[in-house]
């Protein structure tokens, strides 16, 4: 479908696939195997200035938003989810500094995420703290010039690899969530440290880390917003970045049934190639189906944020959830078309399967996505009548 993309914004998808397609699906198998890091990809975008899509020129971005990010995201997670995330995970931890820092920090710490020097994560689930993020556990208490902090995350996405982070804690207990606040901590402060990077499913080359405070000294120009804002900048981050969660599963669903409709054509059964047969030829024509879909679902939610609509967190939850649902079942039945090639590490569809299945759970499952969308629809309907 014509999305009516403006001359930029096809530059950022060209640029976007080419990278994918000459650098990242080179080594996406060997990434995965090894589970290495992808830094020479992240300087490679950094040096066509993709890092800093969504964020302002005034701190060394393209001063795009979140449709440009979407755009980026696609073209990578065609070719590997795990570099996918890896870069978008770098959003979401500039994110929070975006929408809720004052320019003092955004001066400080955007520009060198823009301009691919440093790079970012987000750091708010805990061991008791997945879909339900206001039971953290992390605690910040005021200590002259600085907070303290003391307690661990866990699962976080670049989490040892990045520069800077967005952490969440809790400043007045007594006030539950309510009492929670957002800090920018940096790596290599005395009393931050890391646990081991995970073993995972999938996206294997993104690190996975605990990060672990102990007596943390961050100093108090480093609150973001406010004390007690910390859980409303949580939810407005991932409202505004769940369309870039969309696009990884788009990508992924996307270069699944690229990796099918090639195979299917010349894959000789009963003297004929299988797209010959009916059965095949409707499972693809559902498998596009779904996928443009979810495109359409995303495109048009990451369009609604970025031109100012103030509500929209119902359409961010329907994207993600749509999209990486479509994720897991394009992925399914391309194995089935390829059969057991599609079940061989030979191919790159098995990977594709792997990476789609985080993409129903980070930044909220699709049961707490199901969730705000239902609680979103009530809330309208009791305005409407």
């Amino acid at each position: 479908m014509n999305y009516f993309l403006n001359e930029e914004q096809k530059m950022i998808l060209e640029l976007a696939r080419k990278i994918a397609q000459e650098k990242v699906a080179k080594v996406a198998a060997k990434l995965d195997e090894t589970e290495e890091f992808p830094w020479e990809i992240i300087k490679t975008l950094a040096s066509v200035d993709l890092m800093g899509l969504y964020i302002s020129q005034e701190y060394a971005g393209f001063g795009g938003g979140i449709f440009e990010l979407c755009l980026a995201v696609e073209e990578l997670s065609r070719a590997c989810g795990g570099v996918a995330v890896s870069y978008s995970a770098n959003a979401l931890g500039s994110y929070p500094i975006i929408l809720f820092g004052k320019d003092e920090q955004k001066k400080k710490y955007l520009t060198p995420i823009a301009k691919g020097e440093k790079l970012a994560a987000f750091a708010l689930t805990e061991a008791e703290a997945g879909s339900d993020a206001g039971s953290i556990k992390t605690k910040a208490a005021p200590s002259g010039d600085y907070y303290i902090l003391n307690g661990t995350k866990q699962w976080i996405t670049n989490g040892g690899e990045a520069d800077i982070y967005t952490v969440f804690a809790i400043t007045d207990k007594s006030r539950g969530s309510r009492g929670a606040s957002a800090f920018i901590l940096e790596k290599g402060w005395d009393g931050f440290s890391f646990g081991k990077k995970e073993k995972k499913l999938g996206i294997r080359c993104s690190a996975t880390r605990e990060l672990i405070f102990e007596d943390c000294r961050v100093p108090k120009e480093n609150l973001l917003s406010k004390e007690g804002m910390g859980f409303i900048i949580a939810m407005k981050t991932l409202d505004n970045t769940r369309p870039a969660v969309a696009a990884q599963a788009l990508g992924i669903a996307q270069g699944a049934l690229d990796e099918a409709l090639k195979f299917a054509k010349t894959r000789i059964q009963f003297g004929h190639p299988i797209t010959y047969f009916q059965a095949v030829q409707h499972m693809l024509a559902d498998m596009a189906t779904q996928i443009e879909a979810a495109r359409a679902l995303t495109y048009s939610t990451a369009k609604m944020i970025d031109q100012g609509e103030k509500d929209f967190s119902k359409e961010s939850a329907m994207s993600k959830l749509f999209a990486s649902d479509t994720a897991m079942k394009v992925t399914t039945d391309a194995i089935q078309i390829m059969g057991g090639h599609g079940y061989m590490r030979e191919y790159p569809l098995e990977k594709k399967f792997r990476d789609a299945k985080i993409t129903q759970i980070y930044e909220g499952t699709n049961q707490i996505q199901r969730n705000v969308i239902a609680l979103e629809l009530i809330k309208q309907s009791q305005k409407k009548f």
